[in-house]
């Protein structure tokens, strides 16, 4: 199926952020910083909001026509979230968080730790709604970001916790360059890169 893409507007956070809280409801990272799943399906949809906001002026962000799916992108050198931003956005990151900041800090910590050195754009975030899932949306807004940065030829570098996403990213020519688990009883990831 071939579904249209386009880029993400600001008027979209509300909705974009709530289908990736759907999407991200069983993610093994997730339910680690949210043990409960009420707390859960009550804070990710602020926490998605703000990823949103913050990936936008340093990425790009993506998004299939109606919304089933989007992909959030950090551009090269643009991976790793500095200190200046990390200040500015700790009070709403507090809010988002509640008493997960410690998980969640280990978690972000550990996916840090294992990106790669160099220059590649980074697929921070990819989530369809699960109600759209194996339709091609989630699919289609992944190739779009790929078609993308492969102007820039550099590597595509993303992480994911779920095995059952390796054999898609494979698909659309990602490898495996390590398999890690974050500290503290964390969930295990994956690193993949796709080459320039």
């Amino acid at each position: 199926m071939i579904h249209g893409v386009r880029d993400a507007r600001d008027a979209d956070r509300k909705q974009v952020a709530a289908m990736l809280a759907r999407a991200f409801a069983d993610d093994p990272g997730m339910r680690f910083i949210f043990p409960d799943p009420a707390v859960r399906a009550r804070r990710m949809p602020r926490l998605f909001g703000l990823l949103y906001k913050g990936d936008g002026p340093v990425g790009m962000r993506l998004m299939t026509a109606g919304g089933e799916a989007a992909t959030l992108w950090r551009a090269p050198g643009q991976a790793r979230t500095g200190s200046l931003t990390f200040v500015r956005e700790a009070i709403p990151m507090l809010h988002a968080l509640g008493g997960a900041v410690g998980r969640a800090l280990r978690v972000a910590n550990a996916i840090e730790a294992h990106q790669p050195d160099g220059c590649f754009w980074y697929l921070h975030i990819a989530g369809c709604d699960p109600a759209a899932q194996g339709q091609g949306f989630g699919g289609a807004a992944v190739r779009a970001g790929i078609a993308r940065a492969a102007g820039a030829r550099l590597p595509v570098y993303l992480e994911t916790p779920l095995e059952k996403n390796i054999g898609f990213y494979q698909g659309l020519g990602f490898a495996i360059t390590g398999e890690w688990r974050v500290p503290g009883g964390g969930p295990r990831f994956w690193s993949m890169l796709r080459p320039a």
